[in-house]
């Protein structure tokens, strides 16, 4: 019986079929299935035949890639297409390779890197707005389809090393926290390695850091940190390993920077050199930029300047020390992205110094949208009171105008600005119906393929577009499936036809646009768009019908490169064509239903969640950076936050347990032995409840309730601290926030990751005492007195009797 097996099993394995060269790949379904074993088994290994599996390779001679994107810089921005703002490395790019001047985004950040990274518009890519406004409809439920494979995965799979590094804003709100699922990160979705931030924004400061799937915690208090520096550090570092020990291997690196989007930050030395540069105005600013865009070649001859989008200020309407602030603004804004700008060059000097430039497919795409007009009329100290319907004080931000850009800052320039970054064009980020909204200068650069350099290229193309030109540049087709998940049809086309002729007609003829109801269709030279209802600085709008409320415009941008000159009433026919043909491809993208509600979609209801449900949470000490997704949502409600702390006979202090940090948010915490309460409204307002008496050694309960008013969103409420249950200080907080605590900080507990939520203390300020436990009680109603106290008691007695 022994002997009949082994002669089987010898017999079967020859004649299986040789395996395939490496050239040979059948790359439609990834991932590649691994050859057959073309050797021989006998019973002895001295009658045997080795044979490895051929391992999967990239095509002979693929490239490098190295995708580059900024966030919120408009077209109008930097000198590379006319703009104030020195970029070097861009100019370097765009003289080694090609400029493109109509390339379009979405208009905004999550649904252009969806877009990005798919090939598919992003609706398609179920990803119709920012992660925090997520809603359960198939085109903006933000969970990316396994249909629509990603860059990542595509390249992994056909051998390339794969790398993400900056910004993400690509998970869904609610999968963000340590408890994932982390299918939908960026190690989920074909990126081998990744270190960034996970968020909309973060500080260049103190950054919310992951790598991979793990928190990690920036230098704190050290002022010689830069998230862009330490970024590029990182990067420059995973290229050189990978290339030591697999030269052969090629690489992406997919390397997205928060930087310029709010907050503008930079290194002090960098904000000084611009001092000066923008007292003119954002008026003249547009006039000067539009001049040295004619002379580069990136507009037309005949381009005309748009008038400024109604709501946006004339310069000399403003008095003396408006102009004094917000030139500072600008300064500032250029600083970051111009330092940015220089640490991309670090990245290419590096690659440079490896020989590897001229194999490198370098595609620099100069923002993910328009520029950003979310920093109201007057600019902001912090964009936090955006987001939450809360104006600043004039007066406040003045006298703090020599901190903008610093650590104490989330700073954010006025809309005068924007509209000045995004010139010739009308409108801005957010602005999906207009060019202002959604046209970005980008460059490609590949030395060894490209050989018309420095051309401008004119043809009309979108983010969708950039998966095809790499996948064309790589030799890959796309796949029909992916770990077993037929492909949805890659909907951009390759732009590397461009690489050869410059002036070749453009090979996209149509493309949709939809952000927040504001809509345009572009089609063979003309485009009809939705005139706004609702300027993008403003996050609570009055309600408008989405369709019987807009007015439409058209134009041609083939003798009007601008959109200066509205022919609605002139061509009334060509305007309904195109209007049917929006609604067609809206069907066929997933666009429907329309929205154009803002601030009211950042409520975490509208979302699945890891919380709904429960009203009390149990967390323990050194629990940390749980995100707002995640956490118990005490906005709009009245809650109590209970801890259990053992005091040793030295006295203790530290945090207890907080959420937000410096620019909003609300902290228990024991300061000098005493229990304190501290909320945080958006910066513009703190309110303090501190007990008087130090607490004595042994075991206590710290409590905090807060009574909501009800009545709607953002109202007061009473806030009452006990220890023991005994009442030790309460006062009135008179509003509160009302949509959102923050867009990168987190609940921590027994420490605080980030900045602090007062400035009473530095982070991370550890409670030196023993804290076994934090329970955070929530109601949807306020509760009475008696209930107050019925729950205090039960908190006590429970701590107590252990």
């Amino acid at each position: 019986m022994r002997s009949f097996r082994c002669c089987l099993f010898v017999l079967c394995v020859t004649t299986l079929p040789l395996s395939v060269s490496a050239e040979e790949f059948n790359r439609s379904k990834l991932p590649i299935a691994q050859p057959p074993f073309k050797g021989k088994i006998g019973v002895k290994a001295s009658e045997s035949v080795k044979d490895f599996p051929q391992e999967i390779k990239a095509p002979k001679g693929a490239p490098n890639v190295l995708i580059i994107l900024t966030d919120d810089v408009g077209f109008g921005a930097s000198s590379t297409f006319g703009g104030p703002i020195p970029t070097p490395t861009f100019d370097r790019l765009a003289k080694a390779g090609l400029r493109y001047n109509q390339f379009h985004t979405t208009a905004l950040c999550s649904p252009t890197r969806a877009a990005l990274i798919t090939g598919r518009n992003h609706h398609t890519a179920a990803t119709g707005g920012i992660m925090e406004i997520g809603v359960g409809y198939p085109g903006y439920n933000t969970l990316v389809r396994k249909s629509c494979g990603t860059i990542g995965q595509i390249l992994k799979f056909n051998g390339y090393n794969t790398s993400w590094f900056g910004k993400n804003h690509n998970v869904p709100d609610w999968h963000t926290s340590q408890a994932g699922p982390f299918d939908l990160w960026p190690v989920g979705l074909g990126f081998e390695y990744f270190y960034g931030f996970v968020g909309g924004d973060t500080s260049q400061w103190t950054p919310a850091l992951v790598e991979n799937t793990r928190p990690v915690e920036p230098p704190a208090n050290d002022p010689n940190y830069n998230f862009d520096e330490d970024m590029a550090d990182r990067a420059i570092n995973w290229i050189r390993m990978q290339h030591a020990v697999a030269p052969e291997k090629p690489f992406l690196c997919y390397y997205a920077t928060g930087t310029a989007h709010a907050p503008h930050h930079a290194p002090k030395a960098w904000i000084e050199k611009f001092k000066g540069q923008f007292d003119q105005g954002w008026d003249e600013v547009r006039k000067e930029t539009l001049a040295r865009q004619k002379k580069l070649g990136v507009v037309p001859e005949g381009t005309r300047l748009t008038e400024r989008s109604k709501g946006i200020p004339a310069w000399d309407s403003m008095d003396d020390r408006q102009k004094e602030l917000y030139a500072r603004m600008m300064e500032v804004y250029a600083a970051a992205l111009s330092h940015a700008d220089h640490q991309f060059g670090r990245l290419i000097d590096s690659i440079d110094e490896l020989g590897q430039l001229d194999n490198t497919l370098v595609i620099y795409i100069q923002g993910d949208n328009g520029a950003s007009a979310e920093g109201s009329a007057q600019g902001l100290l912090n964009e936090m009171t955006f987001f939450n319907n809360i104006k600043e004080d004039f007066e406040e931000v003045y006298r703090r105008r020599d901190e903008i850009g610093s650590p104490t800052t989330f700073n954010h320039y006025p809309i005068g600005w924007a509209h000045a970054m995004d010139a010739p064009f009308q409108w801005t980020k957010q602005v999906a119906s207009h060019f202002g909204g959604t046209r970005n200068g980008m460059v490609m650069s590949w030395p060894a393929r490209i050989k018309n350099k420095g051309a401008v290229c004119s043809q009309f193309h979108h983010v969708i577009d950039i998966l095809p030109t790499v996948l064309e540049a790589t030799q890959l087709p796309p796949p029909d499936s992916i770990n077993g998940i037929t492909q949805e049809p890659i909907q951009g086309v390759s732009m590397a036809y461009t690489w050869d002729d410059p002036q070749a007609p453009s090979k996209r003829e149509t493309q949709y646009f939809e952000m927040f109801a504001n809509r345009a269709i572009y089609d063979k030279g003309w485009i009809a768009c939705t005139t706004p209802t609702t300027p993008p600085w403003v996050s609570v709008a009055d309600p408008v019908d989405v369709i019987d409320g807009y007015q439409w415009e058209l134009y041609n941008i083939d003798d009007d490169f601008s959109e200066s000159v509205n022919l609605a009433e002139k061509y009334p026919e060509k305007l309904k064509e195109l209007q049917r043909l929006f609604y067609i491809e809206a069907v066929k993208n997933n666009v429907l239903p329309l929205d154009n509600s803002k601030a009211e979609r950042l409520d975490v209801k509208n979302r699945p969640s890891l919380t709904r449900g429960r009203d009390t949470f149990t967390y323990y000490d050194e629990m940390i950076r749980i995100p707002e997704g995640s956490a118990p949502d005490l906005k709009n409600k009245s809650f109590g936050i209970s801890a259990v702390v053992d005091i040793p006979e030295s006295g203790a202090e530290g945090l207890l347990m907080t959420q937000g940090g410096r620019f909003c948010g609300l902290g228990l915490y024991v300061l000098e032995g005493r229990p304190v309460f501290h909320y945080n409204l958006c910066g513009v307002e703190r309110y303090n409840v501190a007990g008087k008496d130090k607490l004595k050694p042994g075991k206590h309960v710290i409590t905090l309730d807060f009574k909501y008013d009800g009545g709607g969103v953002g109202k007061g409420g009473q806030a009452t601290l006990t220890v023991d249950g005994n009442k030790v200080a309460e006062s009135r907080i008179p509003q509160t926030v009302g949509y959102r605590m923050s867009l990168d900080e987190t609940l921590d507990i027994g420490e605080d990751t980030g900045t602090p939520v007062s400035e009473d203390y530095k982070v991370p300020f550890k409670f030196t005492g023993d804290l076994e436990k934090v329970t955070i009680k929530i109601t949807e109603h306020p509760l009475t007195e008696e209930q107050l106290q019925q729950y205090r008691e039960t908190q006590v007695k429970a701590a107590l009797s252990r």
